[in-house]
């Protein structure tokens, strides 16, 4: 898709403050997630050319409690695969591809800053189909990433520490 006046080394426009991508293990489609004020954080599959609205459109409000745009959606602009209000401040998510979690298989786990706890998402195609928290109270979650071995790694931000998440046996 073409833009007039559009630089071409902008792929995509319309974010707020992208924390993570990642790549789709089957569709090759780009996941990436992003702050939202408050409230507002999302979740999006990425396509060349596209506009995903910010601050046209938002689930957020401004931090001073003003209003940064009436609309949550208008024409010619993408919506998220889904929005977290209240704000999970999402960092770091990785695709389950590993053996080992047969019955996580194609999900997707997004860390929470915020909250302190890692999110696995039910992926089915491009859709989210449900949300469930895992592993309250982690830490504040910077990273996580699915190691060459299947287990799945979080790295957490104030402990310093990196978790391995291995099932049970």
């Amino acid at each position: 898709m073409k833009t007039a006046g559009a630089r071409p080394e902008i792929w995509t426009y319309g974010h707020r403050n992208p924390q993570g991508m990642t790549i789709h293990p089957t569709t090759g489609a780009i996941w990436e997630h992003e702050h939202g004020p408050q409230g507002g954080d999302e979740l999006n599959i990425v396509e060349k050319g596209k506009n995903y609205g910010w601050p046209l459109i938002t689930f957020g409000i401004d931090y001073d409690n003003s209003i940064i745009s009436k609309d949550t959606a208008r024409a010619g602009l993408e919506q998220p695969a889904i929005y977290w209000r209240p704000s999970i401040a999402p960092c770091g998510m990785t695709f389950v591809t590993s053996p080992q979690f047969k019955d996580w298989n194609g999900d997707l786990i997004v860390g929470s800053l915020k909250f302190m706890q890692l999110q696995h998402l039910t992926i089915k195609g491009n859709k989210v189909m449900a949300r469930e928290v895992i592993f309250p109270g982690i830490g504040r979650v910077r990273d996580v990433r699915q190691g060459p071995d299947g287990n799945i790694y979080v790295v957490l931000e104030n402990s310093g520490k990196i978790v391995r998440i291995s099932p049970k046996k």
